[in-house]
């Protein structure tokens, strides 16, 4: 099961930029063990948290615009935007605690039913 996006330069600013909701976009590359480690985690986090934020990855390599754009030096690089601009940055393989904790306090609280 997919919980991710598929961010491209042809869709970030509609999917990311121009969300009412915050997005996290992870950078990555198909050639970098770290990003692979993280995708389980995006994946669960994507999942968990699907009415509050998007969740997507974003293929540095294929995309270099985007990356030049907002100085990413290293991946995996995590971006969390909100109403279009980036807000928190994480760089390297990140626990999914610390993550959490990061994004948590851009999040809207889910409605009890």
């Amino acid at each position: 099961m997919h919980n991710t996006l598929e961010f491209t330069s042809s869709n970030f600013q509609s999917q990311v930029l121009d969300s009412e909701l915050p997005v996290l976009v992870d950078f990555g590359a198909d050639w970098c063990p770290p990003c692979r480690m993280l995708e389980p985690i995006i994946e669960q986090i994507a999942g968990e948290y699907a009415t509050q934020m998007r969740v997507g990855s974003f293929d540095v390599d294929t995309y270099p615009e985007i990356q030049e754009r907002y100085g990413i030096m290293g991946l995996p690089t995590l971006i969390l935007f909100q109403k279009g601009e980036p807000v928190r940055f994480m760089v390297g393989y990140q626990p999914r605690q610390r993550i959490e904790s990061q994004i948590k306090p851009f999040l809207n609280p889910v409605p009890s039913t």
